[in-house]
């Protein structure tokens, strides 16, 4: 404090250094390849909307894809379009501007949704995976058991657990003071690069985060695991080679998204820190933020015969003006 300074002009100073706007340096080194970059990200983006859209319009449309398989599948082409949606325009804009700066309000609005469609599709892949086990394990019992009630309480459950932990860590962040430092070396406003703003001790903050982030991804890995297992161990066990392809393909579209989304997640927040660097976490950002919800409705319309079928009678369909 300078010579003459009063105590409440000190903190005055304070308050008014406290954070209103973030820097993201995201790309900002890549600058030879920005543009390229910019292109391929808008190319993955308008591919994924049109990707999970159309498969959200498929599945609304067309009655013979009233099942609850299709219905999670619609949640989860919902989730991809808001995770991405959440993102990754301002990444754009941040690729193709000299300006890198996001509000804090606006900072924490999109590391809110991020978090939410993070956690909550974690928990409905979870619950794909035990309709899956229900079809091939119970195909007797799986009408009763997957009813239309049942089906929409499991995607209400998998929300409301989002909405809830994300509030709670959300609040938990944006309580802390932020009156220092405001550059962040990510692309977007990811929980861990902003709780590391904060000025004060974040020790704690960083276990809780930890703690709750591998909880949310490694038990539903581990229960998804469970069930793959009971249910090869019943498809082995079927004694027609028919009856066992037919069974596979009806869980290969899920085992593969699920290898997408969790291999990039469990390396990106569990491996240990001898192989984290900026670069690795960019690129691997990338990969569940783009390039993985481009996949996606991929790998749903084409290893699927009732999609594909619903798709041509469609695309087949005259427009209500021709009829």
């Amino acid at each position: 404090m300078s010579p003459g300074t009063h105590p409440n002009d000190t903190v005055k100073q304070v308050n008014q250094s406290c954070l209103t706007e973030i820097t993201l340096l995201g790309f900002s080194d890549f600058q030879k390849t920005q543009t390229l970059l910019f292109w391929l990200v808008l190319t993955f983006y308008l591919v994924a909307l049109a990707g999970n859209s159309m498969i959200l319009i498929l599945t609304i449309a067309n009655p013979t894809l009233h099942t609850p398989m299709y219905f999670f599948l619609q949640n989860l082409s919902f989730l991809e379009i808001g995770y991405t949606t959440t993102i990754i325009p301002k990444t754009l804009d941040h690729l193709m501007s000299d300006n890198l700066t996001i509000s804090f309000v606006g900072c924490g609005i999109q590391m809110y949704f991020f978090i939410l469609f993070g956690i909550t599709e974690c928990c409905l892949l979870c619950v794909m995976s035990y309709d899956r086990y229900v079809a091939i394990c119970k195909p007797l019992q799986y009408s009763c058991i997957m009813s239309p009630t049942e089906c929409a309480r499991l995607a209400a459950i998998s929300w409301a657990i989002g909405i809830l932990v994300t509030f709670v860590q959300s609040v938990q962040i944006l309580i802390l003071p932020f009156c220092g430092p405001n550059r962040i070396s990510h692309f977007f406003c990811d929980i861990l690069p902003v709780l590391r703003l904060a000025t004060t001790d974040t020790f704690k903050d960083e276990l809780i985060v930890a703690t709750v982030t591998v909880f949310f991804i490694l038990v539903p890995f581990l229960l998804i695991l469970l069930s793959y297992i009971l249910i090869i161990s019943t498809i082995l066990r079927m004694p027609a080679a028919k009856n066992r392809r037919k069974a596979f393909s009806t869980c290969s579209s899920h085992l593969i998204v699920v290898s997408l989304f969790y291999g990039t997640a469990l390396f990106t927040y569990m491996r240990p820190k001898s192989l984290y660097s900026i670069d690795n976490d960019r690129i691997l950002s990338l990969l569940y933020t783009v390039v993985t919800p481009t996949f996606n409705p991929i790998i749903y319309s084409l290893r699927n015969k009732e999609m594909k079928a619903a798709l041509k009678k469609s695309i087949g369909r005259k427009p209500f003006f021709l009829r």
